[in-house]
């Protein structure tokens, strides 16, 4: 198998994590090309903006306060605004004017004022968990709210932006964290993870349902109804997996458990010694990948039967559907998860060449890969035979003894992917394709530590279309359907460029999803700092 090519002359991308304004009041954006006059609503972005308070400095990217962007598009013409999020965090850090409350990969210090005693005995107590919700725009129940993977979200409003409620999942449901990749299925029901630990170390499904039809419309968080659908006890309770999403077809859900552990005696160990999580994470390649199955309308797990493959890791699932009796689930996938430890500010402001080439070089490329899960095996499936019959398919499954099948992945992709560096953050036609047999993604090449070109691919042949222009740094792609649409590529795809080389340079692309091509750009005259993700709000 062939390798992505090495990085050489990689140009710095320092301006691309700096702090940066709001800009709470909409500003008009400058326009080339046209922008469809069907296209009404707002691309809605979140991610870290803001990496400095005082004096102190967040020392990890994850770490950066999060910043809310608005892009409002109507009759053509695209407006732009941005705020913080006014999570307790923000606002604590903000009124001492020093990092308070700890984060992912920074730890907060004690507060100078104490007494030494006082100072120590602080390293002592479990860390409060930050609602600086900084990964992505979430909807329940129909309202919006921006959440990480903490057990705390925060209901926002997607037009002007505000803050509002903090949201503790915890009161809701006995789950202490939940993902920031829920799912939804057709009925407006909304579908998440969350683990749970006393004696053990449990993952759980949840479901909330969809909204209700009621009269007067209460202005606040309603997460009543929720309800953990399914508890999956982990392989190793000392040593939980790590996990940014989940599968979901049209009957079942599936969980990875990957080989990135959770050391939970490390997590006490650190907190006493004061070093920060992100150092809890490790990437540990002698245990399987295990796919756990369950019905999502029953909550029935996986007919005794483990699932296991090659160890790998996976961040972003692509899309998952049923075919006569199998279960085929497409993500893209790295074969060294040392990966989310390494996102820090120093490396990721680097200078450019050499000393940014030597840590794009270090750094696994994520490939899509599809995995084939057959759905019926029982005590009379015969054994090292593969299960996955039919033709269109070249991912095996094999029955290793009883209870236990073993899976070997098909390549999603021709060498001429290799080029730009693999793909991460893919997006699908989701409201009309979710769960459901498809054929194309859209996603984001990484021929540098952070993405430089947009990529369409068809599952069906493997053919890529390209966007790729040098120092333009693309942002996930967002597929927006055209009205009447008949076929799974009518519409458009929207994505913000950022560049460092030119300050005040962002922009809003808006290319046809069909074949590719630009048709128009929104010119903000703004800085945006490189994002996580996004969604797009079709009223708003």
């Amino acid at each position: 198998m062939q390798q992505c090519p090495q990085g050489k002359g990689l140009e710095t991308i320092e301006p691309l994590v700096r702090s940066v304004e709001e800009t709470p009041d909409p500003i008009p954006t400058t326009i080339t090309g046209t922008i469809p006059t069907w296209i009404n609503g707002s691309l809605l972005r979140n991610g870290p903006g803001k990496f400095e308070f005082g004096k102190d400095s967040y020392t990890h990217w994850f770490d950066g306060m999060a910043m809310m962007h608005r892009f409002h598009i109507c009759e053509g013409n695209v407006t732009y605004c941005s705020r913080f999020l006014r999570s307790d965090s923000f606002v604590t850090n903000s009124e001492k004017n020093r990092i308070v409350v700890s984060e992912f990969g920074t730890l907060a210090l004690p507060d100078p004022c104490k007494n030494i005693f006082a100072r120590f005995f602080s390293r002592f107590q479990i860390p409060k968990a930050t609602d600086n919700a900084s990964v992505n725009f979430v909807t329940y129940k129909g309202d919006y709210y921006v959440s990480t993977e903490t057990n705390y979200m925060r209901r926002v409003d997607p037009q002007s932006l505000e803050t509002k409620e903090k949201v503790d999942w915890s009161q809701y449901i006995a789950v202490n964290s939940a993902t920031a990749h829920p799912h939804y299925d057709r009925e407006g029901a909304t579908y998440n993870m969350g683990n749970s630990y006393g004696k053990s170390f449990f993952y759980n499904i949840l479901r909330v349902p969809p909204p209700e039809e009621k009269a007067a419309v209460e202005d606040s968080a309603d997460l009543n109804g929720a309800r953990v659908i399914c508890s999956i006890r982990a392989s190793e309770p000392r040593k939980p997996s790590y996990y940014h999403s989940f599968v979901m077809s049209e009957n079942y859900i599936v969980f990875v458990e990957q080989p990135i552990k959770l050391d939970m005696l490390k997590l006490i160990l650190y907190r006493i010694q004061g070093k920060s999580l992100n150092k809890v994470l490790t990437w540990d390649p002698q245990y399987d990948t295990i796919f756990h199955l369950v019905n999502r309308h029953t909550g029935k797990v996986g007919y005794e039967v483990k699932y296991r493959a090659a160890p790998m890791f996976t961040l972003h699932q692509i899309n998952a559907f049923e075919d006569n009796g199998l279960l085929v689930m497409d993500m893209c996938c790295g074969d060294d998860g040392e990966v989310i430890g390494n996102f820090t500010l120093e490396n990721l402001r680097r200078g450019a060449g050499e000393e940014m080439d030597k840590f794009y070089n270090s750094m696994c490329r994520n490939l899509p890969r599809r995995y084939v899960l057959p759905l019926t095996v029982d005590e009379e499936t015969p054994l090292d035979q593969n299960l996955v019959s039919l033709q269109n398919y070249k991912a095996t499954a094999k029955k290793t003894k009883p209870g236990e099948v073993y899976m070997t992945h098909e390549e999603l992709y021709d060498d001429e992917l290799l080029q730009y560096g693999g793909l991460e953050f893919p997006q699908i036609n989701y409201d009309q394709y979710n769960g459901r047999p498809y054929r194309y993604f859209y996603s984001c090449g990484f021929g540098h530590v952070f993405s430089d070109s947009l990529l369409k691919m068809d599952v069906h042949t493997k053919e890529l279309k390209v966007w790729r222009y040098p120092g333009l740094y693309p942002s996930e792609p967002v597929f927006v359907a055209s009205p009447n649409a008949t076929q799974e590529d009518d519409g458009v795809v929207l994505s913000v460029i950022i560049t460092p080389r030119e300050e005040k340079s962002t922009f809003l692309l808006i290319l046809d999803a069909k074949t590719f091509t630009e048709l128009g750009r929104a010119v903000v005259p703004v800085n945006i700092p490189y994002g996580t993700h996004g969604v797009f709000n079709k009223m708003g």
